[in-house]
């Protein structure tokens, strides 16, 4: 049994139909594995279709612009040269003519190639999108082996090709964000009581991530932290987002325009939970009259449990723990106090927790050279106490929240770090990063997180197709 497959290319000018054979195929006493088509042979069926295809394009594309647009005489011919245009279905090498200018409406000598003027970027929209999106979600390795596997590019692609889109795409984002600003609230309070009724509300969590950097000599011995939020309105998708905030420039501009996104008001309630470091906390400021701040009731406990566990330790320590009285350090004295302290931060009496630090903080000392867990557990005391003067004005009555049903952790935003971060960059990845590759790439990755990477190239490209999810909607 023999197949021969053949496009037909029919010309809006009139011209005879022509006729292009793309392949030839036999099979014989059918079998599995010979049933329809094969990859290669699918493979090779669309490299030769989109040649035929692309060929008879620029053809006419040329021929509608060899003549001048003012007097329609024909334009004089300088030469030619070859450009390549890569495709999700092969690199092609195009034959691209240069013309000089009509002298009807021009003395310039300077000549032109209109075929290189419309493909500026060297890359079709979609293969732009397959690159960048496989990247964002494996290994640029990984995406490499996926594309040369299903698609009829051959060796036409490489990691170096995938970081380059990576890097083109988003500086041309970055350049569309719009200037950083100290702060984003418009209008006043008149303005705020003429907008609609806002749809709900919207909580926000902030947290941080590690990702090892490749500035360091070790792997071991440098990290780089990277910011990871989500956003989770009301009514609506929930949205996140991340950056490296010692590379990025703006970041307060990128958390708002991703609120705007999804529909927030001046008028509207936002409540920002963070971990209490100082880069979130300037972050969330000044994004919304409505919002309200809040200390994350996870990062306390957590810093809580450790200090428990140091003070089990420290009552389990061989030999008597003696302070400058040479009475014995009451231990469950210590624990008893941890237990008050956790209580009073979660009714919010501050105030009273900060005086149950001070103590913890004298009994601590008179042990600090005689035992290592004593001055493990002073330190992280300290610690505890500059961390919630920090951040006093953010510690609400936690247990009153909780009664209301009223948020006041972010557990949410630990799993988002584990989804955005850890996934692509950290656990058993073994690439170390530059501050702005992880940026870059985050950026990226958070758009197909969200679902709206190919929105945003469609938004570059209008002509482009919608993805096949969409189109199946």
């Amino acid at each position: 049994m023999k197949f021969r497959i053949q496009i037909a290319i029919e010309s809006e000018k009139g011209e005879p139909e022509r006729v292009h054979e793309v392949a030839r195929l036999e099979r014989g006493t059918l079998r599995a594995e010979e049933l329809g088509l094969t990859l290669t042979e699918a493979k090779s069926i669309l490299g030769e279709i989109q040649q035929a295809m692309v060929e008879r394009q620029v053809v006419d594309f040329v021929a509608e612009r060899d003549e001048c647009l003012h007097c329609s005489r024909k334009l004089r011919r300088k030469g030619k040269h070859e450009i390549v245009f890569r495709t999700a279905f092969g690199k092609l090498k195009l034959e691209s003519p240069r013309f000089y200018p009509c002298r009807c409406h021009t003395t310039s000598g300077k000549s032109f190639s209109p075929l290189a003027e419309l493909l500026q970027e060297r890359t079709s929209p979609e293969l732009l999108y397959l690159e960048t999106k496989w990247a964002a979600l494996m290994s640029y390795g990984l995406t490499v082996d996926l594309l040369k596997d299903v698609l009829p590019i051959s060796q036409d692609i490489s990691t170096t090709a995938i970081r380059h889109e990576v890097d083109h795409v988003v500086q041309r984002m970055e350049d569309k964000l719009g200037e950083e600003k100290v702060m984003y609230v418009e209008g006043c309070p008149r303005d705020w009581e003429k907008l609609p009724d806002p749809n709900g509300t919207f909580t926000v969590g902030i947290d941080g991530g590690y990702v090892h950097s490749r500035d360091q000599k070790s792997r071991q011995s440098g990290w780089f932290e990277v910011i990871v939020g989500k956003s989770i309105p009301t009514t609506g998708e929930a949205k996140c987002f991340g950056f490296v905030h010692r590379y990025d420039q703006k970041p307060k501009r990128r958390l708002y325009e991703m609120l705007k996104s999804q529909g927030m008001q001046m008028n509207q309630q936002v409540t920002f939970l963070s971990d209490g470091g100082e880069t979130v906390r300037d972050l969330q400021r000044y994004l919304t009259p409505q919002a309200e701040h809040l200390l994350d009731w996870f990062h306390i406990t957590m810093r809580l449990t450790v200090m428990g566990q140091i003070a089990k330790g420290l009552a389990s320590e061989d030999g008597p723990l003696m302070d400058e009285t040479e009475d014995r350090l009451d231990t469950t004295k210590i624990q008893k106090n941890l237990e008050r302290l956790k209580w009073n931060l979660w009714h919010g009496n501050v105030y009273r927790a900060l005086q149950l630090v001070d103590d913890l903080a004298s009994d601590l000392e008179t042990i600090e050279e005689s035992s290592e867990n004593g001055k493990k557990l002073l330190k992280a005391v300290r610690e505890f106490g500059s961390y919630i003067v920090a951040n006093k004005p953010f510690i609400p009555n936690y247990g009153d929240r909780y009664r209301h049903g009223e948020i006041i952790s972010t557990g949410f935003v630990e799993s988002t770090v584990n989804q955005v971060v850890s996934k692509r960059f950290a656990k058993k990845q073994q690439m170390r990063w530059t501050e702005k590759g992880a940026h870059q790439l985050l950026q990226i990755r958070t758009k197909v997180l969200n679902e709206e990477w190919h929105q945003t190239l469609r938004g570059w490209y209008p002509a482009m197709q919608a993805s096949p999810d969409v189109a199946a909607a």
